[in-house]
């Protein structure tokens, strides 16, 4: 029996409980609206600006505004809901989202648009920060890593669907009318988690307690550096990844468009298989995907002259990232078995804060030493995240399952 799965086995308390596979696919439906709503402005910045009268980098504040509110929101709505039945609270965090995405439908100002997002990140980061917790009161514990493959497919689809979809319907209907149109997926995404989410209690040591002790684990520390190192090199190079194919010959606009959906494409498989290797060899794949994640942004940044290598390292760019997530969030419930819900709040944090931190320190890299420093200077940091969490996995699994032989 591999390693990982003896381990998760060894504090799986319902080994005969009968996987719920419906209720996986309607945390998946959530997490896909409520990512989609979160990537909807890049693809319709330039109209929505226009409408509001505000310039450009303004009218990118509500991406920024939606990720620093998810810092404090990730663990946050957790700690205000210590008792509140699970599905009950995700329906209302859906029905949340369904009221920012209609305010945004018809802000009249700019300001109003900013409470809408900032809805927003209350709702996807209370939302995903719940999500690996739920999974695992879903199905029997050696299939953790495959229900949140699952989970995190919302994500991947987002990533392909968002923004290349936005810009065509916002072209086609207008921006105000994309954002309504989102609002009303979200609201059926509510109803359909109220239909197939069974009750699921909110974790016992949920609160304020909970997530302390939580914080102060040595193996969480290093593990959530490694977190904010794999995701903001990763985020350090990928806000700037126009800028990087710029120096790829020939390029023009239709290759570029095409180099972004290969890379989604890669996302899409790269957390198909995320799920089984969780399940499998989860300390191994900690270091081997970040590992991966940060020579293809190495790759990218040296080889740009040579467009086959330079497609080819985004497509593993977009397969390793694809697969971080699951492996994180497994890593998270492994990890702390009865504080999944703190876990889970503090990966979704340290996301929020690799995305803001990394596209700042990718933007001062550019600034002062030119782009492809900033793709090398990211993937130095994956690899060595990466290693920080095959050293936090390890960790795990000599707690969980001190019985077991080491393997990968």
């Amino acid at each position: 029996m591999p390693t990982d799965t003896a381990s998760l086995l060894s504090v799986d308390l319902r080994p005969q409980q009968r996987p719920n596979w419906l209720g996986v696919v309607a945390l998946m439906l959530g997490v896909f609206v409520l990512v989609t709503s979160e990537f909807l402005p890049a693809s319709l910045l330039s109209p929505m600006a226009h409408g509001l009268g505000v310039s450009e980098g303004v009218a990118g504040q509500a991406v920024t505004a939606t990720a620093l509110v998810g810092i404090v929101a990730g663990p946050g709505v957790g700690l205000l809901f210590p008792r509140l039945d699970r599905r009950r609270l995700l329906v209302g965090l859906a029905v949340l989202a369904v009221v920012s995405n209609a305010l945004v439908a018809v802000a009249p100002n700019f300001w109003l648009l900013l409470v809408g997002r900032v809805l927003l990140g209350i709702a996807l980061s209370g939302y995903w920060s719940m999500a690996a917790a739920i999974a695992s009161q879903l199905v029997p514990a050696r299939y953790l890593g495959r229900a949140l493959m699952i989970v995190n497919m919302g994500v991947s689809m987002a990533t392909v669907v968002a923004v290349p979809l936005g810009a065509y319907l916002g072209d086609l209907w207008g921006w105000r009318t994309v954002f309504a149109a989102i609002a009303v997926l979200t609201l059926i995404a509510a109803v359909v988690l109220l239909w197939l989410l069974p009750s699921v209690a909110a974790a016992k040591d949920a609160g304020v307690r909970a997530l302390f002790e939580t914080v102060r684990s040595p193996v969480m520390i290093v593990g959530l550096l490694g977190l904010v190192l794999v995701a903001g090199g990763h985020f350090a190079g990928f806000t700037y990844i126009r800028l990087g194919a710029d120096n790829v010959p020939h390029l023009g606009v239709s290759g570029l468009a095409l180099l972004l959906a290969l890379y989604g494409i890669g996302g899409f498989f790269g957390n198909l298989v995320s799920g089984f290797l969780a399940d499998r060899r989860l300390s191994t794949s900690l270091v081997a995907v970040p590992a991966l994640l940060g020579v293809s942004l190495i790759v990218f940044a040296s080889v740009p002259q040579i467009p086959t290598l330079a497609f080819a390292a985004v497509v593993l760019w977009g397969f390793a990232f694809g697969g971080v997530l699951t492996l994180i969030q497994t890593w998270s419930a492994r990890m702390e078995p009865q504080r999944k819900e703190a876990a889970g709040g503090l990966v979704v944090a340290g996301f929020q804060l690799a995305i803001a931190v990394g596209a700042a320190v990718g933007g001062f890299l550019v600034d002062g030493t030119g782009v492809q420093a900033t793709f090398v200077v990211g993937g130095v940091a994956t690899i060595l995240g990466g290693v920080l969490l095959g050293v936090s996995g390890r960790r795990t699994r000599a707690t969980t399952s001190p019985s077991v032989p080491p393997r990968g």
